[in-house]
């Protein structure tokens, strides 16, 4: 049973449905159904939806099977309050033209290292 990794699901995916809508907005506005035919605001808010997809899965992934096999309360909610801080700095931080942005930063390094506590997590139960 899981006790911890359905709390950062529930958050995480919530942020995913919030993230989707105003792709659906942005699209509904601007009419354009596929891509982003050249405009930058709804490609940037599409990034902010595919790049909190493509980082959660694999962290609620690395959460479950941490917790599965015994990772401490402590370690889980470590990594999960880091990686939602970040995933919620993250939308912020991109912009166009602004690779270097500093909140897309911090926001990049909370991704890694919510992934990182859980990597280390397991390797302690695994040895």
């Amino acid at each position: 049973m899981f006790a911890i990794t359905p709390i950062y699901a529930i958050i995480l995916a919530a942020l995913l449905l919030v993230l989707g809508a105003m792709v659906s907005i942005k699209r509904a506005k601007t009419g354009i159904s596929i891509m982003h035919g050249d405009d930058m605001s709804l490609a940037e808010s599409i990034r902010r939806h595919g790049n909190l997809a493509e980082n959660a899965a694999v962290f609620l992934i690395l959460m479950a099977l941490a917790e599965a096999n015994g990772a401490g309360a402590n370690w889980l909610h470590a990594a999960g309050i880091i990686f939602v801080v970040g995933r919620l700095m993250h939308p912020f931080g991109i912009e166009q033209g602004r690779v270097n942005a500093p909140l897309r930063a911090v926001a990049a390094l909370g991704n890694s290292i919510g992934m990182l506590v859980l990597i280390v997590a397991m390797a302690l139960q695994m040895m």
